[in-house]
């Protein structure tokens, strides 16, 4: 209400809508209504997992993230360092005794990469891999630094990276989930790792759990025999109600949620519950069928090291991975660890990569041979790495100035180096590759340009990268 100056009486101002609605009888406003319904209504019938076209001509249509937490040894395993074998047990810059590994490392491949003994088999694969030896983040704290890599941040709640795949590429098969994370931890952040955050729930990833062959899982599996769920997710399969009944739960449901979500206008957690349920059903079909590995034959199971001790956990998810990108599944990632190694070193390591090490070579193998590795970028690492130097030889502190990470397919140089730390192997000196350069080169390969994959959000354009992150050109074919 306006005052006006001749006059101590109020008169009321009329907003544009309430103009519209008056003159002409309202006829301008029953067009506009009409519109707004229709325009509402395509928007309605547009899932938001429909499959979309990147900004460019992508070279990798998925991702499969072989995500090693705990933070791996890099001066152990894909980091050869001459100099520390040769300084070993003299007194370093940092206070402890150099430590050299007690591995030995060889070149491999046609490339002529240089890789740990830790690999057998995954050296076998080494014309495949691009070696990524100049990583660093922000924190050797582990929670942080977990975050970091998934999320890009590690001091507010961001879409994980699998989210931000999610919603830039959409799915190629409406019966399965996206974004897929088989066994991820609890620990360091949790359901962030895999999360929306303030991406509609839709773009979250999918929990899936697969037996897990290592130490301490094995005395689980014991304790529980028996229990084991053959689906990797709770209620894959409604023994209560038949799939009629089950139709007409979900059509209440979606419309009760539809009138909801047309009085609110705008909901994204609405719109990302009406996209869950409908996946969640269609998947009592699809998630059966990909999770029964019967159909495959012994020479493959043998690749992958299953119904083999101690591959078999890994194994499972390496090949239930391979499945899944067959299917139309953007973004797999498979949890394996802890690799934190502060002591016992020498058994706890050589555990973890006898463990991996078939498995990983078996579905790069697999990959390659049905055609899918030149167009799936497989992932492989930890949220930091860890020290050359150690006070008693048997053990590694937390290092995020410098470690290594790989890749293979998707458009990366095989049997390829880039970057380096220096020659103890403590900091990257050379072709750094901070996380946010990790994100936006990954998301390059995807068909993005990682600074305008954005959504806006608190009355900004959010973005995997922050306000960072350049391209590592010189490792893209």
């Amino acid at each position: 209400m306006k005052r006006n100056p001749f006059c101590n009486n109020r008169v009321a101002t009329l907003s544009r809508r309430e103009a519209l609605r008056s003159v002409a009888a309202g006829f301008g406003y029953l067009a506009f209504a009409g519109l707004a319904t229709s325009e509402a209504a395509a928007d309605a019938k547009t899932s938001l997992l429909t499959s979309r076209t990147p900004h460019f001509e992508p070279r990798a249509k998925r991702v499969i993230f072989l995500c090693m937490r705990g933070g791996p040894s890099h001066v152990d395993t894909f980091d050869y360092k001459p100099q520390l074998q040769k300084d070993h047990g003299r007194p370093s810059h940092y206070g402890t005794p150099w430590s050299a590994s007690p591995w030995k490392f060889g070149q491999h491949g046609n490339s002529g990469l240089w890789m740990s003994e830790l690999f057998p088999n995954l050296a076998k694969q080494a014309d495949e891999l691009c070696l990524l030896r100049g990583m660093h983040c922000d924190q050797p704290a582990h929670a942080q630094a977990f975050l970091q890599m998934h999320t890009g941040h590690f001091q507010f709640v961001r879409p994980s990276m699998g989210a931000w795949t999610l919603y830039g590429l959409g799915t190629e098969n409406q019966d399965l989930p996206g974004f897929i994370s088989i066994n991820p931890t609890t620990a360091n952040g949790g359901a962030q790792n895999y999360g929306s955050a303030f991406l509609p729930a839709a773009y979250q990833g999918t929990k899936f759990s697969v037996q897990d062959s290592s130490a301490r899982n094995r005395r689980i599996d014991r304790m529980r025999r028996g229990e084991v769920n053959p689906y990797g997710i709770n209620n894959a399969v409604n023994k209560q109600l038949s799939k009629s009944d089950q139709r007409v739960q979900l059509d209440l449901l979606a419309a009760l949620n539809r009138d909801k979500l047309a009085h609110d206008q705008h909901n994204p957690i609405v719109e990302g519950a009406i996209e869950n349920f409908e996946l969640g059903f269609r998947m009592q079909d699809a998630v059966p069928k990909v999770m029964d590995l019967s159909d495959e034959s012994e020479e493959t199971l043998r690749l992958y090291g299953i119904n083999e001790d101690p591959t078999d956990g890994f194994g499972r998810q390496c090949l239930l991975a391979r499945r899944f990108a067959e299917s139309g599944v953007r973004f797999i990632e498979l949890g394996h660890g802890t690799w934190d190694q502060h002591s016992n070193i020498k058994t706890a390591l050589a555990d973890n990569c006898a463990e991996t090490d078939k498995p990983i070579a078996g579905l790069l193998a697999d990959l390659k041979r049905r055609d899918l590795l030149k167009d799936t970028l497989v992932i492989w690492g930890g949220e930091f790495g860890r020290t050359p130097y150690s006070p008693d030889g048997n053990g590694r502190d937390h290092n995020h100035k410098g470690y290594a990470t790989w890749m293979a397919g998707g458009g990366v140089k095989g049997g390829f180096s880039y970057g380096s730390t220096d020659e103890h192997g403590y900091e990257a000196v050379e072709n750094k590759m901070h996380i946010h350069d990790w994100h936006a080169t990954i998301l390059h390969l995807l068909g993005f340009d990682h600074e305008r994959l954005t959504y806006r959000y608190g009355g900004r354009e959010m973005r995997l990268t922050e306000v960072a992150g350049s391209v590592a050109a010189e490792i893209i074919t």
